[in-house]
């Protein structure tokens, strides 16, 4: 080893005198490339408690840390480097696929299942009173256990905890509703009805819920707790079509209208989170809070699009443009609901004009096994520079949209 190489750094921990014994402590600098996957598997094998994993995150960006952010992760050299300006702490991903995980959300959604989706008519035996107070017992007792739970690092069953509460909410405003006799008469009047039929009656609830789970989210910051809200505001949409329509009809493409309105704002609220998220400093305000927004709303955008009936063959070809759009937003963003919904519309578009308007050419199925071939081309120099095209690609957002595709 050459003593003079300026990359040669003395062992952490070695006794006075150990420069003098260059050739035999003295080791080249070590450059290691964390991504925020080391850390969570660190933590999905119990090395680290999420608590510790996103503490050290913060300490490795925090000024003055020996860290430097490249493509990929932290870069976490043997000596000391100077600290770039793009440093960041990643938003921190979801809990992995993992069997633990696979028993807590089963066992999770049965319970939420029980108090939503499976109600049965025997709860009505109670009287209104009677399940007012079941429903507030459930609710307080799950966010006790959620915060016992979150006490003891447990952040994924405190989260399913959490969700079970918010899932609560509206079946207490319903029975307090009918407790005090203020349930409008007339349309849907069960509460096992709230997820089975569109009516404005329901819309109390679907208020209620949403500022509960707002109440919620700022006490216990638990992402899988958005998932309600998400869920709620799908049926908003629905049940202000039916309001604001005041006719006893099906009017379809008025409800299809608000359903891509919807969609398009809840993914505005999702953008706005997303934000905010990126830009906490507290690792437990830099949770993937967006993920259930960015879902729902892009299937509300994408289903009240998708179901729009044109016989332009020009709309159709704008819809297929806007789908590819959303191909490359999804990239952009690092979101895949976006790429995964685009892809299945240009796939669409593709079906319709083999079954339509190229029905009879002999020549559109080898035109479209090239295409084929060449979208898979495409992916495989597209995986070769994957990075540089991601930065690319941000580089075309505007200003305020810019920190997604950096996180």
């Amino acid at each position: 080893m050459n003593k003079n190489d300026p990359d040669s750094r003395p062992v952490a921990g070695s006794p006075p005198g150990a420069a003098a014994q260059a050739d035999e402590v003295f080791l080249p600098s070590v450059r290691v490339q964390l991504g925020w996957h080391d850390m969570d598997a660190a933590v999905q094998s119990g090395i680290l408690a999420p608590t510790e994993a996103h503490a050290l995150w913060s300490a490795w960006a925090r000024p003055g840390s020996h860290t430097r952010w490249e493509p990929g992760g932290l870069s976490v050299p043997g000596a000391a480097l100077e600290r770039t300006a793009s440093e960041r702490v990643p938003v921190a991903s979801g809990p992995r696929f993992s069997f633990t995980n696979t028993l807590y959300y089963f066992g999770g959604m049965l319970a939420i299942g029980a108090m939503t989706l499976f109600m049965t008519l025997g709860w009505e035996l109670f009287g209104a009173w009677g399940v007012l107070a079941l429903a507030l017992g459930y609710l307080v007792g799950a966010l006790l256990v959620a915060g016992n739970l979150l006490k003891k690092g447990l952040h994924t069953p405190a989260g399913i905890l959490a969700t079970l509460a918010v899932c609560l909410v509206p079946l207490a405003v319903w029975a307090l509703q009918k407790g005090l006799g203020a349930w409008p008469e007339g349309g849907a009047d069960s509460y096992r009805d709230y997820h089975r039929f569109i009516h404005w009656r329901w819309v109390t609830l679907e208020l209620a819920t949403l500022a509960a789970a707002v109440v919620m989210l700022w006490r216990y910051k638990l992402p899988f707790m958005v998932m309600p809200v998400a869920v709620t505001l799908w049926y908003m949409s629905m049940d202000v079509a039916r309001f604001l329509m005041q006719t006893s009809g099906f009017d379809w493409q008025f409800r299809l209208d608000v359903s891509l309105v919807f969609g398009l704002f809840t993914c505005a609220v999702a953008v706005w989170v997303d934000l905010r998220t990126r830009r906490a400093t507290l690792p437990e305000d830099r949770q993937d809070f967006a993920f259930w927004l960015y879902l729902f709303g892009a299937i509300m955008f994408w289903a009240g699009l998708s179901m729009q009936n044109s016989d332009s063959e020009v709309n159709k070809f704008i819809y297929a443009l806007i789908n590819v759009g959303l191909v490359f937003l999804g990239a952009a963003i690092g979101r895949r609901v976006f790429t995964v919904l685009g892809a299945l519309g240009v796939a669409g578009y593709l079906g319709y004009l083999s079954y339509r308007v190229f029905e009879d050419s002999l020549l559109f199925p080898f035109a479209l096994t090239l295409l084929g071939l060449a979208v898979v081309g495409l992916g495989i120099w597209w995986q070769k520079h994957e990075a540089s095209l991601h930065a690319r690609l941000a580089s075309w957002l505007p200003a305020a949209l810019r920190p997604l595709a950096q996180g």
